[in-house]
């Protein structure tokens, strides 16, 4: 056994005994009734919602993964050994509506991480079971543990299995109505802003959006504009109720904090949160650029030599530092913008209990996050790719991810899918459909070109393998493994897609 074997084991051993604690500590917190849930309602209650959202929130992240991964493969391959998963892909290959799914999915995934924080965060002054002043602080003053627990349990895990595993994953009733409630979302109109910012980007950059439907006239373009209308106006009233609630120290934010500094932090988070989003995309795209179009700006050239390095490990280690960061400034932003009313005080502008009970669910905080911290500069990054990696701030949390990546805190991630993916029985897609190139000598080769990326698109984690840099291009025909690696490539994705071999994932198990 290798010392990246031993390495790899004793990461994953200690990072499953920090979930295994983060667990226990988040289950007392709950029946203590030191949560917002547990204290508003039952702790029966937050117990029953944390559990259901992350094992919901597991499903919308595994789903993502999956309706991607497949859109270029001939569906008609799977149509009898998984026709749940042909239905889930029958919708989303249609017209544009990957790309709604995505936009739906994206403010699901940020609302149900507040609902999480709701459940199980740690109301303000708790303590538990006499545990030390450090291990109070750590833990749940600072909000490890349900960092370490939604990241692991909700995210991570589920994007290990549903990578190599797309097929099985979604072929069940849950996927298809994870699907139906994302599709749901964007219909309301909420997130519509985000195309007119797509729009403007795309006109900025001289790259219109592309489209499979044809334009849309009568009675569909005025619908469409009204949710655009309706869309600006929820996005403007959510600032407002937010920005006053900061201002009057009427959110969970922490005690002390001096309402301007409240919004500063704020702001400062969801430009954290935003390139964040946005990098991933840009790293993605600027494979499917040619070097000597690049430009010499030198932080594109030292984030694009950092990012490659390492045998090409590099980018999935980013994805995973990425995952974590983004979780911790969720749940951050949950705390700065979820309103909280204390006792005797009068609720915001004097509005009903009724309206104020649901300004308290941060409902109004996951819509500002996902449209101006979120889909916004993902959609900034896919039309200018190369403007956002000459940004030395990419280059530095690029840094600061692999940093994370390093650590193996998130190393019991991998111990979860393995033993998820034993009890569950999930297989690889190529005991179904074979490789890529099976596929492609049996007559139904992938058809690449059929998955939309560039601006107003976005898609996190395109084929990228044939136009690679040239550094990582000669460690293919050297290392197999490498190439093996950037093979995955082309039918892996997610908002956090991550790439593991099975081999690591049972070794560290």
């Amino acid at each position: 056994m290798s010392a990246a074997s031993h390495c790899n084991a004793f990461k994953g051993l200690y990072s499953t005994c920090l979930l295994i604690f983060s667990i226990v500590l988040v289950m007392g917190l709950i029946f203590t009734n030191q949560t917002g849930l547990s204290q508003d309602a039952h702790p029966a209650a937050a117990f029953i919602v944390l559990w259901v959202t992350l094992i919901w929130l597991s499903m919308v992240e595994g789903g993502q993964a999956s309706l991607v991964g497949l859109h270029p493969v001939d569906k008609e391959l799977y149509a009898t050994t998984h026709p749940l998963s042909y239905k889930n892909c029958s919708i989303t290959n249609k017209g544009d509506n990957l790309d709604r799914y995505l936009m739906g999915r994206q403010f699901m995934v940020i609302f149900i991480v507040f609902c999480i924080n709701y459940s199980g965060a740690p109301v303000p002054g708790a303590e538990l079971w006499n545990l030390p002043t450090w291990v109070t602080t750590v833990f749940l003053n600072t909000g490890i543990a349900m960092i370490l627990l939604t990241c692991m349990v909700g995210q991570l895990a589920s994007q290990v299995n549903a990578s190599h595993c797309m097929l099985d994953y979604i072929n069940n009733y849950f996927a298809l109505f994870t699907l139906y409630v994302a599709m749901a979302v964007e219909f309301t109109g909420v997130m519509h802003c985000s195309y007119l910012i797509a729009m403007i980007i795309g006109r900025l950059a001289g790259k219109p959006i592309e489209s499979r439907e044809p334009p849309k006239t009568g009675f569909w373009l005025a619908f469409f504009w009204l949710r655009v209308l309706w869309s600006i106006g929820v996005l403007g009233f959510a600032l407002a109720v937010t920005l006053s609630a900061l201002f009057q120290g009427k959110t969970t934010m922490w005690p002390g904090v001096p309402g301007g500094v409240a919004v500063v932090l704020f702001f400062v988070l969801m430009s954290v949160v935003g390139m964040l989003e946005g990098m991933q995309i840009a790293f993605f795209a600027v494979t499917k650029i040619k070097k000597e179009d690049r430009g010499d700006k030198k932080f594109a050239k030292m984030t694009c030599e950092l990012l490659f390095k390492g045998k090409g490990r590099n980018l999935p280690g980013f994805m995973i530092g990425r995952q974590l960061s983004v979780v911790t400034c969720f749940f951050v932003i949950a705390r700065v913008t979820t309103l909280s009313i204390a006792e005797g005080e009068g609720n915001l502008w004097g509005v009903p209990d009724a309206l104020q009970n649901f300004f308290n669910t941060g409902f109004l905080g996951a819509i500002i996050t996902t449209i101006l911290g979120s889909i916004t500069w993902q959609l900034v990054a896919s039309a200018f790719p190369i403007a956002f990696l000459s940004n030395p701030i990419t280059y530095i949390f690029l840094v600061i991810c692999l940093a994370f990546e390093w650590t193996g805190i998130c190393g019991g991630a991998w111990v979860l899918a393995w033993i998820m993916k034993k009890m569950i029985g999930f297989q690889r897609d190529e005991v179904y459909i074979g490789t890529a190139e099976e596929r492609e000598q049996q007559g139904h080769k992938d058809d690449a070109e059929d998955l939309q990326a560039g601006a107003g698109h976005m898609i996190k984690l395109p084929g990228f393998y044939e136009d690679a840099p040239d550094s990582l291009k000669e460690l293919m025909t050297t290392d197999p493994d490498v190439a093996k690696w950037m093979s995955m490539q082309s039918s892996v994705t997610d908002s956090d897609a991550v790439v593991v071999e099975e081999s690591d994932v049972e070794a560290q198990a």
